[in-house]
């Protein structure tokens, strides 16, 4: 295998760098990738043999250096990034590395309006079919879509989010169709592949980034219409090592309501960092027999221990919408509850 990751194969690049990132980030970034993404990295991974220290450093600096470029690129577009990157890189490596995130973005539907102001974007959108407007905020970056549900009216915000969540595949020609009815700053024309976009995990991503009352609010107007939907989106929106987020007091609150065995068992295969947390929060005496029982437990289903962490997040979302606890980073922050 060449040094230079110029002439590495893309697969074996994402291999060799989750290989270099550690466990915990490598497990964070495929639950994010489809299945056959999944699937091909992972046997590729698999197949990895002696990669020097050399062909490791090279992948890393280019993933580096690529993510530099995207910043630079929304910052200031691609004049801006050109001359920054080549402050620090050799011109041949500057224009690759341009050369990468170029093509990204413009394959990219309605990357024309990533850089574009949210407030001048909703003035832009807000007036569409909500449908139009769904397809829309499926394509753009978490950030930028939260902050665009936020300022939509309320009835609109519900129709908008139910079409993200039952947004699968959508014909190139419609987004073609739907980037030209834009008007101007037309993006590269889809290709030919169907592209997916939309899904429950689209919807959770917008409200874990909406404010607390936005959240709130359309969740309520769902429930209403589509109680299993609303359920769905909660489950993704708050996962079990997502805890680490709840303040020390409130850990508290919720470890009175989790028996020892449920807790052990949800403990299986929890990071350190959360164990560590849970047990800070804990009397000695208990963390011991927590400890105890996890050990003298013994091999058990991945399927019981998802269920025991379920049963504990479900404890966290209904002390947190009864004021009872804090959970840091979310919307509205501001309003903390002693």
């Amino acid at each position: 295998m060449a040094d230079d990751s110029s002439d590495i194969p893309g697969l074996r690049k994402a291999a060799i760098f989750l290989m270099s990132v550690g466990q915990d980030t490598a497990a964070e970034v495929l639950k994010r990738l489809d299945g056959e993404s999944v699937e091909n990295v992972s046997r590729e991974i698999a197949s990895l043999e002696g990669i020097t220290a050399r062909q490791r450093d090279s992948v890393l600096s280019e993933f580096y250096n690529v993510a530099l470029a995207s910043s630079y690129m929304e910052e200031g577009g691609l004049p801006y990034a050109t001359a920054l990157l080549r402050k620090s890189l050799s011109p041949e490596d500057a224009d690759r590395i341009i050369g990468q995130v170029s093509a990204a973005i413009s394959s990219s539907p309605f990357s024309f309006l990533q850089k574009a102001e949210s407030e001048n974007l909703l003035t832009f959108i807000q007036d569409e079919h909500p449908q139009t407007i769904a397809l829309i905020l499926a394509h753009l970056n978490a950030d930028k879509a939260a902050e665009i549900l936020s300022g939509l009216p309320s009835s609109k915000q519900i129709e908008v989010v139910k079409r993200v969540a039952n947004m699968e595949q959508t014909n190139p020609e419609v987004i073609r169709e739907v980037e030209q009815a834009l008007e101007h700053r037309l993006a590269a024309i889809v290709g030919q592949s169907f592209e997916k976009a939309g899904g429950i995990e689209s919807v959770a991503e917008m409200l874990n980034l909406a404010d607390r009352a936005t959240e709130k609010s359309i969740m309520e107007g769902l429930e209403a219409e589509d109680p299993e939907l609303v359920e769905s989106i909660r489950r993704l929106m708050f996962v079990f090592e997502d805890i680490l987020q709840v303040q020390d007091q409130g850990i508290q609150a919720v470890l009175k309501e989790v028996e020892n065995d449920e807790l052990a068992l949800a403990l299986k295969t929890a990071s350190e960092e959360l164990k560590e947390k849970l047990f800070r929060n804990m009397s000695e005496r208990a963390s011991e027999l927590i400890l105890e029982e996890m050990e003298y437990m013994g091999p058990v289903r991945v399927s019981d221990v998802e269920a025991a962490q379920q049963k504990i997040v479900d404890i966290v979302r209904r002390l947190e919408d009864a004021g009872e606890i804090v959970i840091a980073g979310r919307g509205g922050g501001d309003d903390i509850v002693e």
